[in-house]
C-alpha cells in the first residue's frame, strides 16, 4: 500500500497510508487529541477531519479549544439552528449563516416574525437534533447540480450566491434531511455540539443593501463547555447593565425621536453638560500645545469637496443640499480638513511660520446607513475634535509624535488608555481606484509612519484597506461593551489633498514647496467618546466629569433651607450640585443619588445645621463623616482639579 509523509507541527513527519483520513492521524497519535479534534489544516487550508491525505503534506489538526477549533463548532451550530428553523416553518428561505466574533447568525426570509418564544422553541429543536446526532457530510457537486438543487427549494437567496462563485465544483454539506451551500469545515455530527444558546433577533437587510429584502437574523452563540457558555451569558448581561444606549437613558443624557430621524440623538441637560466639559478641557489643552482656533461653515458648495477629491470618492457618504441648478449645489461637511486649508492658503506662508497647528470643534455630518447606527457609537451629525497640522517633510516626525502624545494624554486622563489598541491602516493596492497619489507615495509614506511609530516602541497591528482615500493613518480602536470594534481616534498623514489644494510655503532657498498635512483628532468624536465613558464607568463618571457632582439631602422639610444654603456655597466654588427637596425619607433620597450615579452626597440635618456641618457620603465608599462646607469644597476641588478618576 501507497505510503505519504505528513509534517505535523512539530517538525516530526508521520507515514501513513494513502487515503488515510485526518481522523485517523488524529487517533494514531492519541484518544484525547481525537476526542478534541474538529477539522485539520492541510498545506493551510481547512478542511474535515473526514478528508483523504492523498500526498505528501502538512497537518494540523485543530482542536475545539482553539480560535480556529470554536469558528468550526459555531458555524456548524449556525447549521442546526437553520435546520430548527426549516423544520418548525418548512417555507423558510434561507440567506447566510457566518460565524462572526463571539457567536454566529443566520438569516432567514419567512412570513412568520419571530418573538423570544419563537427562540425557546428553536433551540429546544435544536436540542432535538443535537441527540439525534446526525452525521455531517460533504458534497462535492458541478455548478449545474447545485443550481438544479436549490431552485427545486426555491432558494433565491443560495442561487444569487452560486451565480457569483467561480468554482465550477460547489460544497455542500448535509446532515439528516438538511443541506447547506457552505465551504466548510465543520464537526463531523451534530452530537458533537454541547452548549449554545439564542440571543435575539434583529432586522437584516440582504447583503447589507436597503434596496434589498428585509430579512429575520437570529443571532447565537457556542462554547466547547456549559461553564464556558455560563460565563459568557454573565459577561452579556453585564454588558447590558453597561449599555450606553440604555444607561443614557436611565440618566437622562441623552434621547431619541422619529420625528427627529434615526443617528440624531438629542443630548438632555446632564449629558450636554458633559460634552461641555470635554469640549473645554480639549480646547484649553490644545491651546496650551500651540494649536489655533478656526471655526468654518458646516457646508459649502460642492466645487470646493470637488477640488479635494470628496465629491469623487466620498459623496455617497454627503449629505447634498439642492441649489437653483446643478452648479449651486451645497453639501453638509463631512470633515473640515478643506475649510482650514483655505484658510491656510489666505496670505503666502514662509517657511518660519511651520509647523501650524489649526483645531476646531466641528459638527460633522455623515448620511450613515440605517443598518450602521447604534446609539451615541455611530450617527449623522456628531462632534470631533478636528485639527491639521501643517508642516515641512523635516517636521512630519516630530509633529505626527506631538498629536500621538496629545492623544494619549487625553485617553489616560478619562481612563480609557488601557481600553484601547493602535493600528496601522494602509491602503489596498490591488483597489488603487479608491485612492488619490502615486503607489510610490503611498508606499513611501506607509514606511515613514511605520518608522515613526516603531521609533517610539509603539505595539501596533496593519490592515490593508482600511486608509483614508488620500493618506495611510493610525487608528486607536476600541471595542464597546457587546464587542463590536471601532475607530475611536485617528491620526493621518496626508501627501495628497496638499497638492490637490495646491498648499505651498517658501522655503528658505525662496522657492515654492509642499506641506505635507498631519489630520488628527485629540479626543475622536464627542458623542462615541461620551458612550465609551459610560459604558467604561457604568455611568458613574468621575467627579471632574459628572454633570451632577453633589446631592445636598435634607432629612425633612425643616432642613430645606440649610440645604439650600450649603449649595449655593458650593455654586459659587463652581461645583455642580443640586438639592433634593422631595417630601421623601432620608433613605430614599440616598438610594435616588445612588441611582443617578452622583459622586458626593451631603446629608443635612439638626445637627449638620446646629454645628454648621454636613455629613458626607460617596457612591462607593459610603459615610465618610461630618464635616464643615468649605473643607468638603477644599476636598471636591482638589478632585476636580487632579481630575482624579473614582
Amino acid at each position: 500500500m501507497e505510503q505519504i509523509r505528513v509534517q505535523l507541527p512539530d517538525g516530526s513527519i508521520k507515514e501513513v497510508v494513502k487515503g488515510t483520513t485526518v481522523e485517523d492521524v488524529a487517533r494514531g497519535i492519541s484518544p484525547r487529541l481525537l476526542k478534541a479534534a474538529v477539522c485539520g489544516i492541510v498545506n493551510d487550508v481547512k478542511i474535515d477531519l473526514s478528508f483523504p491525505l492523498e500526498q505528501d503534506c502538512s497537518l494540523t489538526i485543530v482542536t475545539i479549544d482553539s480560535e480556529e477549533g470554536l469558528d468550526v463548532l459555531r458555524h456548524t451550530v449556525a447549521h442546526i439552528m437553520a435546520q430548527a428553523v426549516r423544520r418548525l416553518w418548512p417555507d423558510t428561505k434561507l440567506g447566510i449563516g457566518p460565524t462572526i466574533e463571539n457567536g454566529f447568525y443566520y438569516d432567514f426570509d419567512l412570513k412568520h416574525s419571530f418573538t423570544p418564544e419563537d427562540l425557546t422553541k428553536i433551540e429546544a429543536e435544536m436540542e432535538k437534533i443535537i441527540q439525534e446526532d446526525l452525521l455531517i457530510t460533504r458534497e462535492e457537486i458541478s455548478l449545474e447540480e447545485a443550481k438544479k438543487l436549490f431552485t427545486d427549494d426555491g432558494e433565491v437567496y443560495k442561487l444569487e450566491l452560486i451565480d457569483e462563485l467561480k468554482d465550477q465544483q460547489i460544497s455542500v454539506y448535509r446532515q439528516g434531511e438538511f443541506y447547506d451551500l457552505c465551504r466548510g469545515p465543520h464537526l463531523n455530527s451534530t452530537g458533537k455540539v454541547k452548549a449554545f444558546k439564542l440571543l435575539n433577533v434583529a432586522g437584516a437587510y440582504w447583503r447589507g443593501d436597503s434596496e434589498r429584502p428585509m430579512l429575520q437574523r437570529i443571532y447565537g452563540t457556542a462554547f466547547p463547555k456549559k461553564s464556558e457558555l455560563d460565563e459568557y451569558l454573565v459577561q452579556l448581561e453585564e454588558a447590558k447593565k453597561r449599555d450606553h444606549n440604555k444607561l443614557g437613558r436611565e440618566l437622562e443624557l441623552f434621547t431619541t425621536s422619529e420625528l427627529v430621524g434615526q443617528g440624531l440623538p438629542l443630548m438632555m441637560p446632564k449629558g450636554a453638560k458633559v460634552l461641555q466639559i470635554l469640549q473645554r478641557f480639549v480646547e484649553d489643552e490644545e491651546e496650551k500645545r500651540g494649536y489655533l482656533m478656526t471655526k468654518t461653515p458646516f457646508m459649502s458648495k460642492k466645487d470646493l469637496f470637488e477640488q479635494s477629491g470628496h465629491w469623487e470618492h466620498y459623496q455617497d457618504g454627503m449629505f447634498k443640499v439642492p441649489g437653483d441648478d446643478e452648479d449651486d449645489m451645497l453639501a453638509l461637511r463631512p470633515m473640515t480638513c478643506p475649510f482650514q486649508f483655505l484658510i491656510y492658503k489666505s496670505k503666502l506662508r514662509s517657511y518660519r511660520e511651520l509647523p501650524i497647528r489649526y483645531a476646531e470643534t466641528s459638527t460633522l455630518f455623515r448620511n450613515e446607513s440605517s443598518g450602521e447606527m447604534h446609539g451615541l457609537i455611530r450617527v449623522r451629525q456628531f462632534t470631533i475634535s478636528e485639527g491639521h497640522l501643517i508642516c515641512t517633510n523635516d517636521q512630519v516626525e516630530s509633529e505626527f509624535k506631538g498629536a500621538l502624545d496629545l492623544i494619549n494624554f487625553m485617553l489616560d486622563t478619562l481612563g480609557l488608555r488601557e481600553d484601547v489598541w493602535y493600528r496601522l491602516s494602509k491602503w489596498d493596492p490591488d483597489n488603487k481606484d479608491k485612492y488619490i497619489g502615486s503607489p510610490e507615495a503611498w508606499e513611501r509614506t506607509q514606511e515613514q509612519m511605520r518608522n515613526i511609530l516603531d521609533s517610539l516602541g509603539l505595539e501596533y497591528k496593519e490592515a490593508e484597506g482600511e486608509a483614508a482615500f488620500y493618506g495611510p493613518k493610525l487608528d486607536i480602536q476600541a471595542r464597546n461593551v457587546h464587542g463590536k470594534e471601532d475607530t475611536i481616534i485617528t491620526v493621518q498623514i496626508d501627501f495628497s489633498l496638499p497638492e490637490r489644494l495646491d498648499l505651498s510655503y517658501v522655503d528658505r532657498d525662496g522657492e515654492k514647496k509642499r506641506p505635507i498635512v498631519i489630520h488628527r483628532t485629540s479626543i475622536g468624536c464627542y458623542e462615541r467618546t461620551l458612550a465609551m465613558l459610560i459604558e467604561k464607568y457604568a455611568g458613574a463618571f468621575p467627579t471632574w466629569l459628572a454633570p451632577i457632582q453633589v446631592k445636598v439631602l435634607p432629612v425633612s422639610d425643616d432642613f430645606v433651607d440649610y440645604a439650600k444654603e450649603t449649595a449655593q456655597k458650593l455654586q459659587y466654588a463652581g461645583i455642580r450640585v443640586e438639592v433634593d427637596t422631595r417630601p421623601e425619607k432620608i433613605g430614599y433620597k440616598i438610594r435616588g443619588a445612588q441611582m443617578q450615579k452622583v459622586p458626593y452626597m451631603l446629608v443635612v440635618g439638626a445637627k449638620e445645621k446646629d454645628n454648621n456641618l454636613v455629613a458626607v457620603r460617596h457612591r462607593k465608599e459610603g459615610d465618610i463623616g461630618q464635616m464643615s462646607a468649605n473643607d468638603f469644597i477644599g476636598k471636591i476641588i482638589e478632585e476636580i482639579a487632579t481630575k482624579k478618576l473614582d
